[in-house]
């Protein structure tokens, strides 16, 4: 199964692919989408447009999101938001689960403290994955990280929709 990790921004999108298999993790690939426009309404489009093809070429089973949890420029927070309404919105057009976490939940999942910093977070994920140090920005490192953690609730996302 194909797990894609979204760490969502305004200008760079983060994304890391890996594959379960049984307990065993692995890195397929990680990188960031840059959204490139200076105007607020097409950078919204570019994300429309570079994210579909991800999905499109990639076909991930579940995608996990980080949410967002706190923000500290508001104007930066609403930008994100909306880069994530983007993203929300193919994700469940192309009919693909979507298991979102916080920040803390994907650094407690990955590193045992919810706190860690990025280089512990960063330390575990190659560690996890069996991989050297994945030389992208943060953002990538982030979403694997929450792809990481996804996938230890995959199946029980599975049993609990069914119940319901």
């Amino acid at each position: 199964m194909k797990i894609l990790g979204i760490d969502p921004g305004s200008a760079r999108i983060g994304y890391g692919l890996i594959e379960k298999s049984g307990s065993e993790l692995k890195f397929l690939k990680a990188g960031i989408l840059k959204i490139v426009s200076k105007d607020k309404c097409e950078r919204l489009v570019d994300l429309e447009k570079s994210f579909s093809a991800l999905l499109k070429k990639e076909k991930p089973d579940w995608v996990v999101m980080e949410k967002l949890y706190f923000v500290k420029n508001q104007k930066t927070g609403l930008e994100v938001a909306q880069s994530r309404g983007v993203l929300t919105l193919l994700i469940t057009k192309s009919k693909i689960p979507l298991l979102e976490f916080t920040p803390l939940e994907i650094k407690q999942g990955v590193t045992g403290y919810g706190m860690a910093d990025k280089k512990s977070v960063a330390k575990m994920v190659a560690k996890i994955l069996k991989t050297d140090k994945i030389n992208e920005y943060d953002d990538a490192t982030d979403a694997l990280a929450g792809a990481i953690t996804g996938s230890s609730n995959i199946n029980f996302q599975r049993i609990t929709k069914k119940v319901v």
